[in-house]
């Protein structure tokens, strides 16, 4: 991504974190409202709208049929991707996966796959021949910061509210999706000693580090993913761990409608 903050704009965010302050006027612990919408696209077997401030994204859900990896004969196939295109910014470009893209989609994948979200075991029709492919499609529609969380969201919501349809591929009825657990993604940006949690387009252009955690219902960590080449003290990590607890049960009190 280009450098699309001026080094006047980057000046005032480093002054204002300084004096314990944000551009949007939060507090360095406070999340921008969140909003959730499911079933919003009839195709598609679970489907969400995340408006995370003016963060904007889509996810949709598709079940397939395919066959299982050698090496999880008996369970079905969970995949994770994000698309960014020029719509939801003007630094995003079409064509093939960039890195921005690829390491969304590691994310928000490795926190519903840590969290064993869903039972894949679950999604098996035929050991090593035939099991249901989950396919979890992220699209930004206006990016202002922080898709991480904004597409996690998005991913559970429409998770959960998906159905197999196994009536299609003539497997008898159509079921919920086997969800087990309900994980929620937080992520923490860190402008030069300052930690500040769910950072704006602006912010995240000048974070030395970034770290998202993902926890379940119990407030156990089930995904850490530290980014860019800063770091965070223990005691940051502590505080961090702390706050995600805290706003992971926020996120998920949050109703969808």
């Amino acid at each position: 991504m280009s450098d699309v903050v001026s080094h006047i704009m980057k000046d005032q965010i480093f002054k204002l974190a300084a004096r314990g302050m944000r551009e949007d006027g939060r507090a360095f612990d406070r999340m921008r409202p969140m909003s959730i919408e499911t079933g919003i696209v009839g195709p598609a077997e679970g489907s969400a709208r995340v408006r995370l401030g003016d963060t904007d994204v889509f996810v949709g859900v598709k079940v397939e049929l395919g066959t299982p990896f050698q090496d999880r004969p008996t369970d079905g196939v969970l995949m994770t991707g994000a698309e960014l295109r020029p719509i939801a910014h003007a630094d995003f470009e079409t064509g093939p996966p960039q890195p921005p893209a690829v390491e969304i989609s590691r994310v928000i994948d490795r926190g519903i796959r840590e969290s064993q979200m869903i039972d894949l075991s679950k999604l098996c029709i035929t050991p090593k021949e035939k099991v249901y492919m989950v396919f979890v499609d992220i699209e930004p529609l206006d990016y202002f910061g922080n898709i991480f969380d904004a597409g996690a969201a998005g991913a559970v919501a429409a998770l959960r509210t998906a159905k197999v349809p196994a009536k299609r591929h003539g497997f008898g009825e159509d079921f919920p999706m086997p969800v087990r657990a309900f994980p929620a993604s937080v992520t923490f940006a860190k402008i030069g000693k300052h930690v500040m949690v769910d950072p704006t387009l602006r912010e995240e252009l000048v974070s030395d580090a970034r770290l998202t955690i993902v926890t379940d219902e119990k407030g156990d960590v089930r995904a850490m993913q530290k980014g860019l080449s800063g770091s965070f003290s223990y005691a940051e990590i502590k505080e961090c761990l702390l706050l995600a607890t805290k706003l992971g049960r926020d996120v998920r009190a949050l109703k969808t409608g």
